[in-house]
């Protein structure tokens, strides 16, 4: 669709109206109260007057256990506050549960299908004034890094709810690539500028928009949801870090996409901050790619093979061994986490010399398992293999390292080559237990 000739608009106030209740048809009352509708008005409706309407007026003492029962998913939550998706695919605070304008004990919920709902009322106005309007629902919604709160549309019949520029040219001939303008949410907009939140004008309507109207409903307000999959920020912090350890799964199978260094040094940054004994940071991170990890890889492989042999395995035993450590070999980057011994205390009594060495490799598994998680918040994959532990000696040979570098294994790095199989909830009486 090209873009419309731009028109003045005219925004009027639907006014008089009386309070909404339960089974009231509120495409008679528009028109009973705004007699004078045209062809190509568009109709924006407060949400809260359409959910009276259809009944969504709730007895509920605990807004809380209202609000959960809208939520499908948590995606941010401070204090008391909760960011939450919705049914209908909406992200806003408390599933947009409002407990304003209602008699105490009671809370409005969001229509069941906002779109299904201004088709109705579009269709009953068409039936009693023989017009044809679009209908826009709006309800009222905070935005990341904006102070504030506006009116956006939720529901949508008559009218495409986005224009689409992509592929188009500016005025000087630069293709557009990812414009999508949210008509429907501006023209919500427009429209609480003459409602406003304590007016007590529900309903109000907007001229001049022939062109943008459609006749079919259309799509519908669903349209402008954008995707969780493709939302960059559909997670609050909190909720992204737990989704980022819930994630991080052993990765086996990569693809051929590189490795950028930048995600690899903000997951070792992450890593650094692991608590150590004595305050000190031991950990060291040796990040191997190409020729040095294969090099690497290929002084070892003698070493792990005697160890085997040592260990009374079959060379078919020790071969499925080798191939199971292939894992690094195919994986773009290769990483080998160590822990120095700088920091560490020296005793005359052996045990305490002991103790003092388990606590600095206790805290470099810390600082594994948070580069891990951090890997996988980066969306990168990773398959932490123990080898190097049991030939320390001779890695830190072939890497050429201080003679006080303790190696923790070896970790593969790479863009899965698929989707993890999902983790399933751990049983935490087998593992955690209240004293």
């Amino acid at each position: 669709m090209n873009p419309p000739t731009p028109v003045a608009l005219s925004v009027l106030p639907v006014t008089g109206m009386p309070e909404v209740s339960t089974g009231d048809d509120l495409a008679e009352l528009i028109v009973r109260h705004f007699p004078a509708l045209r062809d190509g008005d568009v109709l924006v409706v407060s949400s809260k007057i359409v959910s009276k309407a259809e009944g969504r007026a709730v007895q509920a003492p605990d807004r809380e256990d209202a609000i959960t029962a809208e939520t499908v998913r948590v995606v941010a939550r401070r204090r008391d506050t909760r960011i939450v998706e919705t049914r209908h695919g909406l992200v806003l605070a408390a599933a947009g549960v409002d407990a304003s304008n209602v008699e105490p004990g009671t809370v409005l919920l969001l229509p069941v299908d906002p779109d299904a709902s201004a088709r109705a009322i579009r269709a009953g106005v068409r039936t009693r004034a023989g017009v044809d309007v679009a209908v826009v629902i709006t309800d009222s919604l905070g935005r990341p890094w904006r102070q504030g709160v506006v009116d956006v549309a939720i529901g949508v019949a008559g009218l495409e709810p986005a224009h689409d520029l992509r592929g188009g040219k500016d005025g000087y001939g630069n293709l557009l690539e990812v414009t999508v303008v949210a008509v429907a949410d501006e023209i919500a907009a427009a429209a609480e500028l003459v409602k406003t939140k304590l007016g007590g004008v529900p309903v109000v309507v907007v001229r001049g928009l022939d062109a943008w109207l459609t006749e079919s409903d259309g799509p519908g307000a669903r349209a402008l949801v954008r995707p969780a999959a493709d939302d960059m920020f559909s997670l609050g912090t909190t909720e992204a870090m737990r989704a980022a350890v819930t994630a991080r799964r052993t990765v086996r199978e990569f693809t051929e996409d590189p490795v950028h260094p930048a995600a690899v040094d903000r997951a070792i940054a992450a890593a650094l901050t692991a608590p150590a004994p004595h305050h000190s940071t031991p950990f060291r991170f040796l990040v191997l790619a190409d020729a040095a990890k294969h090099s690497f890889l290929d002084a070892l492989r003698d070493t792990w093979t005697a160890d085997l042999r040592g260990d009374g395995m079959t060379e078919n035993q020790i071969t499925r061994r080798l191939r199971r450590g292939d894992v690094l070999r195919r994986a773009p980057l290769m990483i080998v986490p160590c822990v120095t011994a700088e920091a560490w205390h020296t005793y005359a009594d052996p045990d305490r010399n002991r103790s003092e060495r388990d606590m600095f490799i206790t805290a470099g598994g810390g600082a594994v398992q948070s580069l891990l998680i951090a890997l996988s918040a980066e969306g990168l994959g990773s398959c932490w293999v123990s080898s190097t532990l049991f030939c320390a000696e001779e890695t830190r040979a072939a890497l050429n390292l201080p003679p006080d570098w303790h190696p923790l294994g070896a970790i593969a790095i790479g863009v899965p080559a698929g989707d993890p199989r999902p983790r399933p909830e751990p049983d935490l009486d087998n593992f955690r237990s209240w004293r």
